[in-house]
């Protein structure tokens, strides 16, 4: 039911001369404070036109409103406030959720079209850090969003396996490694050398000559380089996976940078054939200037590409394979500049679907307000945050639910749902520091408070041990059902706008805000009491539960029946 569209049509029977149905709808806002009602029209656009003070108007407004879905409207200085019938939106609003259970909030934007999403995108032979969490998290919600809304999302991880950086892991390895210490323990080990390459060649500058001089060998496919770049490659995935698998997140494609390597040269030549290059200093380049943008860089004076004609050629396989609807690249906000021109050069092409190309940015996560570097060493494994998060739940969960069945699985789902929440609560554009301590709480505004929360109205279900009766009218006319009523029957339009935006901080707060509400009710309302309202009540304890678990789900955090 769109309560904004009742009142909307109330509004219109009074001013319809004046303004549309949509003016009017697009107008209605909700009141700061609940005593000035659930719904509210500003009568000052009209002052003019009508030659009345918006006092009037306002006052014209609510004596001419007549419908069961209001309980009543008043003017208020210069605004028509209206309070809804409690009654009645309590009913209709539970009876909603109950028959659409987890296709709540569904819509069909999408129309079964494909979403592709760049996301993760780890660097091979590199450690997947803290600083990997936010692409991968953000991205994920992200197809959880566009397949809430009806698109067929497919998750791409788009590896970073090609560049000088390799040339320079081979010359470390061949100077300092072995392959009983990269066997061992593969990652750390490359970590290790990478690191020591920087440091070395900090002193020695022909270092980074030797690693040009290597991975030109690779680009021309020679077979030591090609073996040691392959081993790399296998050792780094196996790492990988195995943090997809704790963080419960899979993908559709791992074609990387190096997939593109024999895809750049049919995408130079359409530019160049389209007249949209030019060659300035030696480089291939296509000026933005129309766009306010420098120049992007196509090709630098030695015939080296970049990462704008991978990214270029990528685009355009992706188009040819997938037809998206539309390309996300879940990328942190400093490469914004890039993906500007990414889309200026398809547009110089006149391809219709360069609108269609979106870069998602996102802030930093800092470690007591310091940005984290691999090249200095200074990292923190996200493998470790997410085992060390699953032990502190762990810890918590002894104390206070020491006889909980399956304890390890309750621990792994609350610390690695933890780290994530913690992470799509933040405005993705915002920078945060981590704390770790802080992230893993039973209070406060965390992951666990909200999945305690779920876990505490399952618990409930679990006592009353009651068959909602779905023919009968729901009836909860007290404020505190009234803010919990008010917040489901919004949800819809939490995740419509979520979707718009790429914002999953939007479902977050929304979940925070339900478990709080829900947690106040809790308190002040004795729900097992078996009387007239009991039905209803479990109706709300029931549909609460529902929704907190889907809004979880949908940042991919999981929601345990008992904590």
């Amino acid at each position: 039911m769109d309560y904004k569209k009742i009142v909307a049509e109330q509004i219109h029977k009074t001013i319809s001369e004046h303004l549309s149905f949509e003016e009017i709808y697009k107008m209605i806002e909700v009141p700061k404070y609940a005593e000035q009602g659930d719904l509210a029209f500003p009568a000052f656009s009209l002052a003019k036109v009508l030659r009345k003070a918006p006092q009037a108007i306002a006052q014209e407004i609510v004596e001419a409103v007549s419908d069961e879905h209001i309980s009543k409207a008043e003017a208020m200085g210069p605004y028509a406030n209206f309070f809804l019938s409690k009654g009645k939106f309590a009913d209709e609003t539970l009876h909603t959720v109950l028959e659409q259970r987890e296709d709540y909030g569904n819509f069909d934007f999408g129309q079964g079209r494909n979403v592709v999403v760049d996301m993760s995108s780890p660097n091979i032979a590199k450690p997947m850090s803290m600083g990997h969490l936010r692409s991968t998290v953000i991205g994920n919600a992200i197809v959880n969003l566009e397949k809430k809304v009806g698109y067929n999302p497919i998750k791409v991880n788009h590896l970073g396996d090609w560049g000088t950086q390799f040339g320079k892991l081979i010359v470390a390895y061949k100077k300092w490694g072995t392959k009983e210490a990269v066997e061992q323990d593969p990652i750390a080990e490359l970590l290790r050398l990478y690191v020591k390459f920087h440091d070395e060649a900090e002193r020695d500058s022909s270092l980074e000559d030797e690693g040009r001089a290597w991975f030109k060998k690779l680009e021309d496919g020679d077979a030591e380089a090609e073996e040691l770049w392959n081993w790399f490659k296998s050792e780094s995935l196996k790492e990988f996976n195995r943090v997809y698998d704790i963080l419960g997140i899979t993908f559709d494609s791992y074609n990387g940078e190096a997939f593109y390597n024999d895809k750049m040269d049919p995408i130079v030549e359409y530019l160049e054939n389209n007249g949209i290059t030019t060659i300035d200093r030696g480089a291939t380049v296509v000026h933005l200037d129309k766009y306010d943008l420098p120049p992007a860089l196509i090709k630098k004076s030695d015939g080296a590409t970049l990462y704008m004609t991978r990214d270029l050629a990528a685009a355009n396989y992706r188009k040819n394979t997938y037809d998206f609807a539309k390309c996300i690249y879940v990328v942190g906000m400093e490469q914004s500049n890039h993906f500007k021109q990414l889309k200026a050069v398809l547009k110089e092409l006149n391809l219709p679907w360069s609108e269609n190309i979106v870069h998602i940015p996102f802030g930093l996560i800092t470690l007591n307000g310091k940005k984290l570097s691999t090249r200095k060493g200074k990292i923190i494994l996200l493998e470790g945050v997410l085992k060390e998060a699953t032990e502190l739940a762990l810890k918590q969960i002894e104390a206070k639910n020491p006889s909980l069945e399956n304890k390890e699985a309750v621990a792994h789902a609350v610390g690695v749902g933890a780290v994530i929440f913690h992470d799509l609560k933040n405005d993705r554009t915002n920078n945060f520091d981590f704390a770790l301590e802080e992230v893993v709480q039973f209070e406060g505004e965390t992951g666990p408070y909200v999945q305690y929360t779920h876990a505490r109205a399952m618990s409930i279900l679990r006592k009353a041990n009651h068959t909602v009766d779905t023919k009968e009218a729901f009836s909860l006319t007290d404020d505190d059902a009234w803010e919990v009523l008010k917040l489901i029957e919004n949800y819809p339009n939490v995740v419509r706008f979520a979707e718009e935006k790429c914002e999953p901080s939007a479902i977050a707060k929304f979940v925070i805000n339900l478990a709080q509400a829900f947690n106040k009710y809790y308190a002040h309302t004795k729900v097992l009491v078996e009387d007239e309202a009991f039905n209803s009540r479990i109706a709300l304890v029931q549909t609460t539960a529902s929704i907190l678990k889907q809004g979880l789900a949908l940042l991919g955090v999981a929601a345990p029946d008992e904590m």
